[in-house]
């Protein structure tokens, strides 16, 4: 592991230093004035006056104005992240939930907790998230057409991997491991030249690999449409009439308002 800066002895003998001339250059203006004025009281009041108002500037400076900069770092680095978590569910991510959905047994109950509508509030989120954090779903790997999945998968690998590269999304652990699963399942599909006659324990293996993907998608999805709707209406408009997990997803607006 590399050392940081502090434990660098060129930057600590630097600093030490600065702060020494620092501290001479302070030393020899208070000298100059007294030779000058003769006045030691008044040098000594405006001095207990500076070092009383430290403690005020420390907190004003430090705690005070680094935690607003900070925050609003924070939500900023944190729109740039939603950008990415957009580009991955436009290119992918909504592709592969409308390949698994159907595919997980029992379905239902995932369409039913997990259908976005206009009127969700904060409370229907948190119960969503909830839901796809303990989430447990068994895939039927006989419906599901791993030749199209792997074939998805494989053309988006430069796109995954491009993603995955991005230091920023260190920031995301969730999103993170939510691109490893997807990506190990492509490493894993890529890897069979032939997957219509997998043996059986193989087919479970993948089924494995399948349900994680699609448990880390679904959460990651859910999270992401909470932020369309507090932060972007229109985008989330759309989300809202094309998502996979209503029965019948359609862009047109006159159709959702009719149904």
């Amino acid at each position: 592991m590399s050392r940081g800066p502090a434990h660098n002895p060129k930057t600590t003998r630097w600093l030490l230093v600065v702060a020494v001339a620092l501290i001479a250059t302070s030393a020899l203006v208070y000298v100059l004035h007294y030779v000058i004025f003769r006045d030691a009281h008044h040098i000594f009041i405006y001095m207990v006056h500076d070092i009383a108002f430290v403690p005020f500037e420390v907190l004003l400076t430090v705690i005070i104005i680094e935690r607003l900069l900070s925050r609003r770092e924070s939500a900023a680095l944190d729109q740039k992240l939603n950008m990415v978590v957009g580009a991955f569910f436009s290119e992918l991510g909504n592709s592969l939930l409308k390949l698994f959905i159907p595919v997980v047994t029992g379905n239902q109950e995932l369409r039913r907790r997990l259908d976005v509508s206009k009127n969700w509030q904060a409370k229907d989120y948190a119960e969503a998230v909830a839901f796809t954090r303990g989430l447990s779903c068994h895939i039927d790997m006989d419906a599901l057409n791993l030749e199209e999945l792997k074939d998805r998968l494989v053309k988006a690998r430069p796109f995954l991997l491009g993603l995955l590269e991005n230091p920023a999304l260190l920031e995301k652990d969730s999103f993170t491991d939510m691109l490893w699963a997807v990506f190990h399942l492509t490493e894993e599909l890529e890897f069979r030249d032939d997957l219509a006659n997998l043996p059986k324990s193989d087919r479970v293996h993948l089924g494995l690999d399948v349900k994680r993907a699609f448990e880390n998608l679904a959460r990651e999805w859910v999270l992401y449409t909470r932020h369309l709707q507090n932060n972007y209406p229109y985008l989330f408009s759309l989300v809202v009439r094309t998502h996979p997990f209503q029965d019948r997803p359609s862009p047109l607006v006159a159709d959702q308002a009719g149904g």
